[in-house]
């Protein structure tokens, strides 16, 4: 699964998107983190690594609810050729 793993001081939180079998804690030990999200920006942050995201869905990783929102609200952007 690509899930949120909650991170940071107490009322203070900070999520780093990971990927991690489905059985294992929340914050248990993950496969490889592929983003972070805080929250507490405003607007809100969101780093995500496109490729690594898109290789996990490829082999088989489901997105929570929550991360697929994530994806879907900050798409990857796309390289412009340079003009020479």
């Amino acid at each position: 699964m690509i899930r949120l793993a909650r991170v940071g001081a107490p009322k203070q939180p900070y999520y780093r998107v990971v990927v991690i079998e489905k059985d294992r804690a929340r914050n248990g030990r993950s496969i490889e983190v592929v983003g972070t999200y805080n929250p507490r920006t405003s607007p809100a942050s969101v780093d995500l690594k496109h490729d690594r995201i898109a290789y996990w869905r490829g082999v088989g990783a489901q997105l929570t609810p929550i991360v697929a929102k994530l994806v879907e609200k900050n798409p990857a952007k796309v390289a412009e050729p340079a003009v020479a």
